[in-house]
């Protein structure tokens, strides 16, 4: 089975790197050439269009900056959708946009052309070593058909769904992680100008609830599930802890957007008689406005942990 890809920058060489080092010939194609020199030491050949990549290629992949280049190499002129024939398949790698995707996938798709989004989680370091999660979206069987491939890529390789599903699985991993780092920084500003030393704090919170859990992991506890009673934390007590570091940040100068959000989240849900509920029942306050439920069956999220803790 031949490779070829497009994007040799930071995370794409050392994913085709690693792809190449997997036993797959490859075709690889750049703006620079130089960035392919690796590449073509370890027995990769050149490409000068993405056109001549797909050509030559039986899986293509794409590592680009966002949707606006994805778009040109899969569509454009001397573009891999020029190259590509039935049966042949695309994996774009890239972040990208759902719609962004789904718009190639309906344009190629009418020949015959499989095409999957496949973003990753790791960054360089992690594309480096392989210790990448790498989140499929489109045809199942042709992921299943593929797979020995990404495991060459990344060593956490998931089925997310149909095409367009793992661009936003990457797109809530990385909105998530940018929120709460906008968070960690509010308070902790109000901490250290509160009277704290850093490195203090730093160590204090890491040993609390919050710090030796992760971040999704109350969501498997409570708003997947459904589960708000009996509470293992009364949202009266968040909201009455969120206002008092609400007005430590007011009596030291700190801006506290996004902890003031929270406590007019919580405020909401105090006042629809919630109080007694478990503290993050307030998140049903968002899926009112979003005009969604978030739901697994507990047994079906109850496996899915067992897995998790196996694996």
């Amino acid at each position: 089975m031949k490779l070829g890809f497009v994007g040799l920058g930071i995370m794409g060489g050392s994913m085709a790197y690693n792809a190449l080092q997997g036993g797959h010939e490859m075709v690889v194609h750049d703006l620079r050439r130089e960035a392919a020199t690796p590449h073509l030491e370890a027995g990769a050949t050149w490409a000068d269009t993405p056109r001549q990549v797909a050509e030559a290629s039986d899986i293509v992949f794409t590592s680009l900056p966002g949707p606006t280049e994805v778009e040109a190499v899969a569509l454009g002129e001397d573009g891999l959708g020029q190259g590509l024939s039935e049966g042949k398949v695309y994996f774009d790698l890239s972040t990208n946009s759902p719609s962004s995707i789904r718009r190639i996938h309906q344009t190629l798709s009418t020949r015959g052309i499989h095409v999957l989004d496949a973003p990753v989680s790791g960054g360089p370091r992690g594309a480096r070593t392989r210790n990448l999660a790498v989140w499929v979206g489109g045809d199942r069987e042709v992921y299943e058909r593929c797979k020995t491939v990404l495991d060459s890529i990344g060593d956490k390789v998931y089925y997310v769904g149909p095409i367009g599903c793992g661009a936003i699985a990457k797109l809530v991993h990385n909105c998530t992680g940018y929120v709460v780092q906008c968070a960690l920084a509010e308070v902790f500003t109000m901490g250290v100008k509160a009277g704290v030393e850093p490195m203090a704090l730093w160590q204090a919170v890491r040993r609390g609830a919050q710090g030796r859990r992760g971040t999704f992991e109350g969501l498997a506890e409570h708003l997947l599930p459904g589960k708000f009673d009996p509470p293992d934390f009364a949202l009266r007590l968040a909201r009455k802890d969120v206002d008092l570091a609400v007005a430590v940040g007011r009596e030291y100068d700190v801006p506290m957007r996004l902890a003031n959000l929270a406590l007019q989240e919580l405020t909401e849900a105090l006042n629809r008689g919630w109080g007694d509920r478990d503290s993050r029942a307030a998140m049903l306050l968002q899926e009112e406005r979003a005009n969604v439920e978030v739901r697994v069956p507990e047994d079906i999220l109850q496996r899915a942990l067992e897995d998790e803790r196996s694996a």
